[in-house]
């Protein structure tokens, strides 16, 4: 995932998901760290230009929302999406709630 500052995406997946970095070259010019939780990581780049030309969503499915939801919103309320900022069952019938920062949004959905 391409962002223009990668300081605000560790903010989120590390400090508010907690994830953790598997890998990281920080220093380079684009500089891009691997990050992971249990079996999943993600690659996180900062390129400005190509983050440019797209806006990252993307969705975690979990089974335990509501105590994701209480975690966050206690420790990390600054990430809630202001249009979905509580866990709302969606009319396709999971129960969504999301979270932004500068770059992307994260929803994070039960079916």
């Amino acid at each position: 995932m391409s962002i223009t500052n990668i300081n605000d995406g560790l903010k989120l997946f590390i400090d508010c998901l907690e994830f953790s970095i598997g890998h990281e070259e920080l220093k380079l010019k684009n500089p891009f760290c691997v990050i992971q939780k249990n079996e999943l990581q993600m690659y996180l780049f900062e390129h400005k230009e190509l983050a440019k030309e797209h806006n990252p969503e993307f969705r975690l499915v979990t089974n335990s929302i509501d105590d994701i939801y209480k975690k966050i919103s206690s420790s990390h309320p600054e990430f809630l999406h202001p249009n979905l900022n509580k866990v709302t069952l969606r009319p396709w019938g999971a129960k969504e709630f999301a979270l932004r920062d500068n770059q992307v949004c994260i929803i994070i959905q039960q079916w």
